[in-house]
């Protein structure tokens, strides 16, 4: 049973490539006719693979559709949050996950800090769009003119002396950070809170979420935080594993990633 299931599966990436014969599939699985034909009826009675009229088969219609079903049932944050638990264990830091609903950023998840001094942040609430490193990742991988357009609707409210001013520097910072794959927030929304985050992927390379470590400048500076921009890039690769439905690589090495330095004058 277990082969007659293995061959039937083996079918379907066959069909990914595009329409294929009785012959063809057979070949590929290196069975008699008949044995392919018989997987194939299964299968199409299930849905998962269509006869055109060309005698050839491709993908079923069912097949999409289960396949959205699954995606649209995903929870990131169910998905997400042990290794939010196992990065704060590591760092101590609080830990935020955050995605876009509706034109804003909201954190969906939080595992606090273990020190005494904490920053204030509250799951549900919406983050500081314009300098919020979450917020970077997620609005950086919005289509081009998408993303334009809501630069240019923004308010930019001044924080900080850090914070972005404008639409034309949001927009820049925004590039910046859809090619280099990170995000910070150095003291742009607090003087005092300095934040380094990672984009949490879909199958198909899309940023459905965006996690971060943060902490003040009395338990760590921003240097240091820096340094620990590998781990957190480590930890958003392996929930978009897990989450995309690759098998969950949390001992996995980090990509070799150098911390970069500090901007002394303009904003994160």
């Amino acid at each position: 049973m277990s082969q007659t299931v293995d061959r039937a599966l083996s079918i379907l990436p066959l069909l990914a490539e595009g329409p294929a014969d009785l012959g063809q599939v057979a070949d590929r699985l290196g069975v008699h006719k008949s044995t392919a034909l018989r997987l194939l009826r299964t299968l199409h009675e299930h849905g998962l693979v269509h006869r055109q009229a060309d005698q050839r088969y491709r993908l079923g219609a069912r097949l999409f559709a289960l396949a959205q079903e699954a995606v649209e049932n995903l929870d990131i944050r169910e998905i997400a949050h042990p290794y939010l638990v196992d990065l704060n264990e590591k760092c101590g830091h609080t830990v935020h996950l955050a995605v876009y609903e509706e034109n804003e950023v909201l954190y969906i998840d939080k595992v606090e800090s273990r020190y005494p001094v904490r920053m204030y942040s509250r799951i549900g609430k919406p983050v500081a769009i314009t300098v919020a490193a979450v917020a970077k990742l997620i609005l950086a991988d919005l289509p081009e003119g998408e993303r334009r357009a809501l630069a240019e609707k923004l308010d930019y409210p001044m924080y900080t002396a850090r914070s972005i001013p404008n639409a034309a520097a949001f927009l820049k910072e925004l590039a910046t950070v859809r090619e280099q794959g990170w995000a910070t927030d150095l003291g742009g929304h607090e003087e005092s809170i300095n934040c380094v985050a990672a984009p949490i992927r879909g199958a198909d390379g899309r940023v459905i979420a965006a996690m971060s470590v943060s902490a003040p400048n009395v338990v760590v500076t921003a240097e240091e935080l820096l340094t620990l921009l590998p781990l957190v890039r480590r930890t958003a690769d392996a929930i978009s594993r897990e989450y995309s439905g690759g098998a969950p690589a949390r001992d996995t090495p980090a990509p070799h990633t150098r911390a970069p330095h500090t901007p002394a004058h303009k904003a994160p």
